[in-house]
């Protein structure tokens, strides 16, 4: 879906993207780093810019008395570093396990998934700053990680080209359990980290969130928004419009999670669900996935702007209900000013 690179180039060294940085800044072309593409929607007219798919693959390990420490290229894919981990006895990363995508895009936004996120792991990211073309090594404090968010999508916005991320995984570590819906389909048990990958596995297939290409749902950015967070004294007024509106059954309460002080975070799921938008709602060639209603699924020849279009509707349809406005996650990028409107509070 959407159109077009300009430019395009897989460098698989170094050397070679710092070559490819240096003609777009002299050729006046502007840059875009591509990961796996599985979190990004790109406008029909496509990309005025070198789109550079990083073909840096290496892993290496070093060891401590208790933790080894996994230095992955940006382009090695997610999901083998995962199976990798599980199999070398290292946890850390194990409920992360199915989300499709490449290293070098996980710490941009701080990719999480049933209780783990990789800040817990990540030890530092190598980069190159694009306009010196120095190699940088950040650590995670300086990434500023907070929930599916960094300074690499905030004020280090375009500023860099990671091409390496090092992950500290605890030896023989416990597998993370912490989250309800993980716990219950592992049954409270005692559990070991291959165990917690198969069940994960499972779970996102449940949800049409895994590759499959013979998944009606397939064709999805995955979870289109962020789970809200909101001020700890709003969630009550949005539990209470909930039950006013018949939202929530005798005895139910609506999710909620605790997300720092004075902040709570509420299902963006629960709310699109709740909204009166179920599972497989559809509007032409786009529609919620039949399976989870935080997907959103092209049908078959839809466009860019037909998916922007729905999330709009989406977004819309449950501030209306809820006075909560959900937020885009997948990077948009080929937009114009106006295109994104009501979509993205921040829209260009």
């Amino acid at each position: 879906m959407g159109g077009p690179a300009r430019f395009y180039a897989e460098p698989a060294t170094v050397e070679a993207l710092r070559e490819a940085l240096a003609w777009a800044e002299r050729a006046g072309v502007p840059t875009f780093v591509l990961g796996g593409g599985s979190n990004l929607l790109v406008a029909d007219r496509g990309l005025d810019a070198l789109v550079l798919r990083l073909g840096l693959r290496e892993l290496a390990r070093t060891d401590d008395a208790t933790h080894a420490t996994l230095s992955v290229g940006a382009g090695h894919g997610w999901d083998a570093l995962v199976e990798h981990a599980v199999a070398a006895d290292l946890a850390g990363l194990e409920a992360l396990s199915g989300i499709p995508g490449t290293v070098g895009a996980t710490p941009i936004q701080n990719v999480g998934a049933y209780g783990q996120e990789v800040a817990d792991t990540i030890a530092q990211v190598v980069a190159i700053d694009r306009a010196s073309l120095e190699m940088v090594t950040i650590s995670a404090q300086e990434c500023r990680f907070s929930y599916r968010d960094s300074e690499f999508k905030r004020t280090w916005r375009g500023r860099h080209a990671i091409v390496e991320v090092a992950f500290r995984l605890a030896k023989g570590g416990a597998p993370a359990v912490r989250y309800a819906e993980l716990a219950r389909a592992l049954d409270g048990k005692p559990t070991t980290l291959a165990e917690v990958r198969r069940t994960v596995l499972a779970l996102r297939a449940g949800k049409s969130m895994v590759v499959s290409a013979d998944d009606e749902n397939r064709r999805s950015a995955g979870s289109f928004f962020t789970n809200p967070i909101v001020a700890r004294e709003l969630a009550p007024r949005v539990e209470a419009r909930a039950r006013a509106l018949g939202a929530l059954r005798e005895g139910e309460t609506m999710p909620a999670f605790d997300a720092g002080p004075g902040r709570t975070k509420l299902s963006a799921a629960w709310l699109i669900e709740r909204s009166g938008l179920t599972r497989g709602t559809v509007r032409g060639r786009v529609g919620l996935s039949t399976k989870h209603t935080l997907a959103i699924v092209n049908r078959g020849g839809a466009t860019a702007r037909e998916v922007v279009d729905f999330a709009r509707f989406v977004r819309d349809h449950v501030a209306a209900t809820f006075d909560v406005r959900l937020v885009p996650e997948p990077e948009l990028v080929g937009f114009v000013p106006g295109e994104l409107d009501g979509l993205v509070d921040d829209a260009p």
